[in-house]
């Protein structure tokens, strides 16, 4: 399956699979290599850890590479934002209490939903996807059916608008 992000995203994705590559798992290949020189391996705690460790970052590694092969890079920029689509930031007023609430649609790497960040997989930017201005939709929702008009929509640069932006301290396993 396709994997709609940015790409800053998609830059993201290869900046931390190259990292765990060529940086964090040769070194602790190293730290295993060096603590099972230090003998018994059954209560060896720095063995144990580093080979923890190791499937850590080969799960890690899996996962990316799969995400990195199914990336379907988009650059919203080139979009017009005339009808909802991937990087729109759209304004939303909610039918029932009037107020607004404002969402960008990315990918699922780039989302954070706490900071109006929505997965383009969320049931929220599906059903606004291929929307205008001024159309109105209704979605259900755990707690109950929403109904929603669309009031704006702009595009925003997606990584202008993190808060959570992983960097190389991040992608080490501790």
């Amino acid at each position: 399956m396709r994997e709609p992000m940015s790409i800053e995203g998609y830059d993201a994705l290869t900046e931390e699979f190259k990292y765990l590559l060529e940086v964090e798992k040769p070194k602790t290949a190293q730290e295993k290599l060096v603590a099972a020189a230090l003998g018994d391996r059954s209560e060896n705690a720095d063995y144990q850890a580093a080979k923890e460790k190791l499937r850590f970052i080969d799960k890690r590694l899996f996962y990316l590479n799969k995400m990195i092969q199914n990336a379907q890079v988009i650059d919203p920029s080139l979009h017009d934002h005339k009808r909802v689509s991937f990087g729109s930031t759209v304004t939303l007023i909610d039918l029932e209490s009037d107020e607004e609430e404002v969402y960008t649609i990315c990918g699922v790497l780039e989302s954070e939903p706490e900071n109006g960040l929505i997965s383009v997989h969320s049931p929220l930017a599906k059903a606004m996807l291929g929307k205008e201005i001024g159309d109105e939709f209704k979605i259900k929702l755990p707690n109950g059916q929403k109904e929603y008009e669309i009031e704006d929509i702009t595009y925003k640069n997606i990584y202008s608008l993190k808060k959570n932006i992983r960097t190389k301290a991040d992608y080490a396993f501790h």
